[in-house]
């Protein structure tokens, strides 16, 4: 092993090297890879030893190849850290918004949560609020219009200022 490496090892390198495109770290990591399966088929080289060199080649040039596949396979891999500059939104807050008008729909009238729901929530126009609710749409309006000023004053009362 030591005579194939002084005997191969350097004309390895050069070859790799222009396949990697100067990479020293990654020609060195195929020339040991490209020695270690030298090493593993021994058997199979020591009949002809003008064959090692170009079998040598021919495993270093297919270790770069797979090499290069395997990288263009999985998508190139990120750094995290400016994740941690992006402010997020926080379900906590939210979930913490909705039960505070969850509640503060509780303080209004039925008849006020319901124009508030129909018109707000589900985004009706008055005249389809109105048709659902069976009313006629001034009603809606003016529901609407106190069940609104009810909302504020009753969220003013819990802490919430607009």
């Amino acid at each position: 092993m030591r005579a194939l490496y002084a005997e191969h090892a350097g004309p390895l390198l050069a070859f790799v090297s222009r396949l990697v495109a100067g990479d020293r770290q990654r020609a060195e990591d195929v020339v040991q890879e490209t020695l270690l399966r030298a090493w593993r088929n021994a058997d199979r080289l020591r009949g002809s030893p003008s064959s090692v060199r170009p079998w040598l080649v021919t495993v270093a040039r297919r270790i770069v190849i797979d090499g290069h596949r395997s990288r263009q396979a999985r998508p190139q891999e990120v750094d995290a850290a400016p994740l941690d500059v992006i402010p997020a939104a926080d379900e906590i807050d939210r979930a913490l918004r909705l039960m505070t008008i969850s509640d503060a729909l509780g303080d209004l009238s039925e008849a006020h949560r319901e124009a508030l729901i129909e018109t707000y929530f589900k985004g009706r126009t008055v005249n389809e609020a109105a048709e659902t609710l069976g009313v006629p749409a001034g009603t809606v309006r003016s529901r609407v219009f106190y069940a609104l000023r009810s909302m504020k004053v009753s969220l003013e009362e819990r802490g919430v200022t607009p």
